[in-house]
């Protein structure tokens, strides 16, 4: 049974649905579509946009992965590490938080750590022993109210116990742990899939190759890391956030929140619609031309291909981590700094991204249309205004059995619209796998838009260029008196908390 209510128009009375109907709950809570999200992996989402600060040994050495045999006094900062500087560039470009790196390959720590001799401890220089980067970091990020974690190296190639039975309690596990002390409120913990391969190991030299999934330890890892940071999500090898698939910074435009546990036969970029595990996907990409370490000579990429990335990663459902790595004086270079600057330019006169210290933002056309909807649930709670009120805890949805729905924006005059932003409530599960867009110029001929992208998946975040085009996004616009929201199908009744016309 589908019931059309509009938003700023008549309402169809509710009262009294759930005792008509004999519904199960109080006020007909959709079930959820399982698999579900953690509350630690739902705040993740919403961090959306953050940095990768590649910084350590490599910085000074020219190289992607050390060998772990380096005089530890090479590393010799220029000068005092200014992690607040890395901090404040990022957030003047959107981003809600940061990932340093604390530990690569190498095993050099940027830590005091009581695991190893391989550390600041030993290091060059005046600034070198003194620069506790977490420390530093956490501090940094907690002042200018930025979410924060550390990528730390399972894979260690100085350390002589890597391989052994000893290395994982003895020195990775202590590590991780001092490293969630830090600050218990750390949203993310980055360990890559190294399996090992050849290295100093304590001056043994030779190869060295684990099993990941068992010798890491990772159910112990999780437990030993959340009793300290409860929200802290385990990346990668941690298993409750996925790779991507590349490290050039997009995603399917098909992409599912779920895989199997650890599976390796997912195409990585689109998940898996009968996974059962929820394992969201994150892009890791580098913002400047060399590797992820700086080098001498770099350049940085430009705010419109950043923004491309961002179109391509944060919208279509994943997370965008972007590598900004700090030179050897320990800050960010101008031209990373400036670049940064333009691309929160554009996230907030494109999109509305809220950006400190800018006015202005883009307008959101869907708050002053009339929404008409098709369907809307028993249970007075569900209303179509939900995905205009800028409540994320707020959504519409169907009947249950209704796998279909249309919705429709009117406005008075026609509206030049460029993208159109829709998110679904996942704390119910994602659900949404088909849909189309239309738009009408005078309010009765309509035209699809973007017929050549997929329109399947929405879950935490899905953005459409109306025009079709990543790479050319912003265009000139459609002049719309209409636009049309149809849901072809979806995995259980539909469920849309957001909705954003600009």
């Amino acid at each position: 049974m589908k019931i059309k209510t509009l938003l700023f128009g008549l309402m169809m009375p509710m009262v009294g649905f759930a005792q008509v109907y004999d519904l199960p709950n109080s006020d007909n809570t959709p079930a959820p579509c399982h698999p579900v999200p953690h509350k630690r992996q739902i705040l993740w989402n919403e961090t959306e946009f953050y940095a990768f600060f590649h910084y350590g040994m490599n910085t000074f050495t020219g190289k992607e992965w050390g060998f772990g045999d380096e005089d530890e006094k090479i590393y010799n900062p220029k000068a005092m590490p200014n992690p607040e500087q890395w901090v404040t560039s990022v957030k003047a470009a959107g981003m809600r938080g940061g990932i340093a790196v604390v530990k690569h390959h190498d095993g050099f720590c940027l830590w005091p750590t009581a695991t190893t001799s391989h550390s600041i401890k030993n290091s060059g220089g005046e600034y070198g022993p003194k620069a506790n980067i977490p420390q530093l970091f956490a501090e940094a990020s907690q002042k200018h109210n930025m979410k924060y974690g550390f990528y730390i190296s399972p894979w260690d190639r100085n350390s002589a116990h890597y391989g052994k039975d000893t290395y994982v309690t003895e020195v990775f596990l202590k590590q991780c742990e001092e490293l969630a002390e830090y600050g218990e409120d750390q949203f993310e913990m980055w360990f890559d899939g190294a399996r090992g391969g050849d290295g100093y190991y304590g001056g043994e030299g030779g190869n060295r190759n684990i099993d990941a999934e068992i010798y890491y330890d990772i159910p112990n890892l999780r437990a030993r890391v959340h009793r300290i940071a409860p929200n802290c999500v385990m990346w990668g090898v941690g298993g409750e956030a996925r790779w991507i698939g590349n490290e050039s910074g997009y995603a399917g435009e098909t992409d599912w929140a779920m895989t199997d546990y650890m599976s390796e036969s997912v195409v990585r970029e689109e998940g898996d619609i009968n996974g059962w595990f929820w394992n969201p996907g994150e892009s890791d990409a580098k913002a400047t031309s060399a590797g992820w370490f700086w080098h001498q000579g770099e350049s940085m990429k430009s705010a419109e291909r950043l923004f491309q990335m961002y179109l391509e990663t944060v919208g279509r459902n994943a997370t965008l981590i972007l590598n900004c790595p700090p030179d050897q004086y320990g800050v960010l270079p101008a031209n990373t700094v400036n670049e940064l600057k333009k691309l929160g330019q554009l996230l907030h006169g494109r999109l509305a991204v809220p950006v400190e210290g800018l006015d202005a933002p883009a307008v959101d056309y869907a708050k002053t249309a009339q929404i008409e909807v098709d369907d809307t649930r028993f249970g007075g709670r569900y209303e179509i205004s939900n995905v205009a009120d800028g409540d994320k805890d707020t959504y519409w949805g169907t009947n249950d059995g209704d796998l279909d729905a249309t919705i429709t924006l009117t406005w008075d005059t026609p509206q030049v619209i460029r993208y159109l932003v829709m998110q679904e409530p996942i704390k119910l599960g994602q659900r949404i796998k088909d849909f189309k867009i239309e738009y009408s110029e005078d309010g009765s001929t309509w035209t699809e838009l973007c017929p050549n992208m997929q329109t399947t998946t929405v879950g935490y975040k899905r953005i459409i260029p109306l025009n079709g085009k990543t790479t050319e996004s912003y265009g000139n616009g459609y002049s719309a008196k209409k636009l049309r929201i149809t849901i072809l199908d979806s995995r259980a009744c539909p469920l849309l908390s957001n909705l954003n016309v600009f």
